[in-house]
């Protein structure tokens, strides 16, 4: 994936996505995901081009695009570090774990390292609910988190 890609590249890349997926039953979560596998993040620049396709409005794509936490409107660092944030987590100490992976990173939640290295972002519910407070590091979860494997953990998203 390169960043340095122009608004005609995007728009033709997201085309081919689109058209592939544009007749299935309920498309737009599908293309979205399309769109965010193929850049890192789902480019503003598709969100007409989406909108038009499906017969629905900016607002409407860009309504279901914010109220996913997955979606990204900007790309993400080479790791992508999830903390959850549910009840569970919480009350096993998450709000500890995450003020210390915060900490350790030096960036906030929905934010990047300035090495472009790993991006933090808070999810609602991870299903470790038993092992927690729980994380996921690039796809691989993480459960019965505390200080040391914090630690542990913001290295391995470091490497």
């Amino acid at each position: 994936m390169s960043l340095n890609l122009g608004a005609g590249d995007i728009a033709t890349r997201a085309g081919v996505i689109i058209d592939t997926m544009k007749s299935m039953e309920g498309p737009l979560l599908p293309i979205l995901h399309g769109i965010q596998e193929e850049f890192g993040y789902v480019p503003q620049d598709t969100l007409p081009l989406i909108a038009r396709a499906l017969n629905l409005s900016r607002a409407e794509v860009h309504g279901v695009m914010t109220f996913y936490h997955d979606y990204r409107d900007h790309p993400a660092g080479r790791h992508v570090l999830k903390l959850c944030r549910a009840e569970a987590c919480q009350s096993m100490g998450g709000d500890a774990l995450a003020e210390r992976i915060k900490q350790l990173l030096g960036i906030d939640f929905h934010q990047t390292t300035l090495d472009g290295d790993v991006t933090l972002e808070p999810v609602y519910c991870l299903g470790l609910c038993a092992c927690a407070p729980a994380a996921m590091l690039d796809g691989e979860l993480y459960g019965r988190l505390d200080d040391e494997s914090a630690e542990d953990l913001v290295k391995e998203a470091r490497q």
